[in-house]
């Protein structure tokens, strides 16, 4: 063998003994996760699920992937407060050196967190927040939640073929509420159905009086409705009952946000016959949901699971799978590349990562508020199979 050829071969092999070294420590290191969440104020139950579901999936996977102890970090941005989500984002990149960002409960959340993720090159996983426009604004943003849009033209269109023609739309006036408005404008009125009033309320503290009076004064055959879930849609649903709008004939449709478990028994048997759509029941009939349900009440047995609480656990789900592709390389353009395309089974049922605009793809399903054993349930009855976000392209 020649010099040449020796240098060569010694340079080879020096290349891969570093590299063995570095997937060595590599995967002695932490994986360092950081959630910006609202864990206080009017939305603290979405931190509050969304961290139940993240921790319950650690347990079942030993709090370890693909070599590396996760620890996860916590910061509570209160709500809508973007700058409070931004300075959050940020010292969990500079301070904290956590290679991954996740969470965000609201729409506001991620969008000021956006710049913070494309500028330190650090992958965000969006667990609830539903603006369609969320992943476009880095790319370095996956989203494992839904997005409005995906969840109402279902909705419309189901509400087009039973005959409800007439329809008046009440949404909360931001980015997630402006999308159902939109969606439901387009599918519904494109069915041939007729908008007769829309009103958009106050994201915080909104007084549903006026609006109710006016739906009762225009007599539409059904509200359609998007409004934050927690006390809003209660109050929403309080205020429909003492005005009679239910007994004047007015139905109500809407996405599932309006149903979630943890809202359904303080609203009451005023809920039942509420028809909705959304991607996720407590009682979907799969295996995969029943042993989730199981762990969740073992786990949390003083509150309900609902989506938030998935989308937790599928936000790790997805960070596990990228990482055994990776081999616990957690750097942003691997860690994007294994995770575009990425598909598996949800408590939801079947998801994936559409690999072109890095948002989940999952099925719609059609839902009724039933009573089963006594308690107030979201029964799925009509289902749309791998639907992709129609706000986008």
């Amino acid at each position: 063998m020649n010099i040449r050829k020796s240098k060569r071969l010694l340079a080879t092999l020096c290349v891969s003994a570093m590299s063995i070294v570095s997937t060595a420590v590599l995967a002695a290191e932490p994986l360092k996760i950081g959630l910006v969440l609202p864990m206080s104020g009017p939305f603290a139950s979405y931190g509050k699920q969304i961290e139940h579901g993240v921790r319950l999936y650690l347990a079942q996977s030993g709090g370890v992937f693909s070599g590396r102890k996760v620890e996860i970090l916590i910061k509570d941005d209160t709500g809508v407060a973007p700058e409070l989500s931004r300075r959050a984002a940020q010292e969990f990149v500079v301070k904290n050196k956590v290679d991954l960002l996740g969470g965000f409960g609201l729409t506001p959340s991620a969008f000021a967190a956006a710049a913070i993720a494309t500028e330190a090159k650090v992958p965000m996983i969006v667990m609830n927040a539903a603006t369609s426009a969320i992943t476009t604004k880095s790319n370095y943003i996956v989203r494992v939640s839904h997005t409005l849009p995906q969840l109402t033209a279902p909705m419309a269109t189901w509400a087009a073929k039973n005959n409800i023609k007439k329809v008046f739309t009440l949404v909360a006036d931001f980015g997630p509420g402006i999308d159902a408005e939109t969606q439901f404008k387009k599918t519904f009125t494109a069915a041939g159905g007729e908008l007769v009033g829309e009103v958009r309320t106050p994201v915080m503290n909104p007084d549903f009086a006026p609006f109710l009076q006016k739906i009762k004064d225009v007599k539409p055959e059904a509200v359609f409705l998007f409004l934050p879930p927690g006390e809003q849609t209660t109050a929403f649903m309080k205020g429909f009952i003492e005005r009679d709008l239910a007994k004047a004939g007015i139905r109500i449709i809407a996405t599932g946000d309006l149903t979630s478990e943890d809202m359904l028994e303080g609203m009451g048997d005023s809920a039942l016959g509420i028809v909705n759509s959304f991607h996720y029941s407590e009682v979907h009939n799969s295996a995969e949901n029943k042993s989730y349900v199981s762990a969740y009440y073992k786990a949390y047995p003083n509150d309900r699971p609902n989506f938030m609480s998935v989308a937790g656990f599928d936000g790790m789900q997805l960070i596990a799978k990228a990482l055994e592709k990776t081999g616990g390389d957690s750097s942003a353009d691997k860690f994007l590349a294994a995770a575009k395309g990425l598909s598996w089974t949800s408590p939801r049922g079947p998801i994936s990562i559409d690999p072109q605009t890095r948002d989940i793809v999952q099925t719609i399903y059609i839902r009724k508020v039933e009573k089963i054993s006594g308690k107030l349930q979201n029964v799925e009855f009509e289902s749309v199979a791998n639907f992709k976000d129609p706000g986008k392209p």
